[in-house]
């Protein structure tokens, strides 16, 4: 039961690490833009093999309450959004 209600990010962390790592932290800005409006449900369609589930542990890590992924996320493109 604990895989749903607090999944944490070895998922991610696991991919982050990986040789070939393709950065998609720019769509939790996106998330973040429109999470509180009535746009709020997000599709995203894309073939198959082009990184839907690893979108899905990126947000999954970066919203989880139960673990610490500021410095999984120190190393990707989130981090330029701070500054902006």
């Amino acid at each position: 039961m604990g895989i749903y209600l607090d999944p944490g990010n070895d998922l991610f962390a696991e991919a982050a690490n990986s040789e070939i790592y393709v950065d998609k932290t720019m769509l939790i800005a996106f998330t973040n833009s429109v999470l509180c409006t009535s746009q709020k449900h997000i599709c995203v369609s894309r073939p198959r093999r082009f990184g839907k589930s690893l979108a899905e542990n990126m947000l999954v890590a970066y919203y989880s309450k139960g673990c610490d992924s500021d410095e999984l996320f120190s190393r990707t493109s989130l981090m330029w959004l701070w500054f902006i």
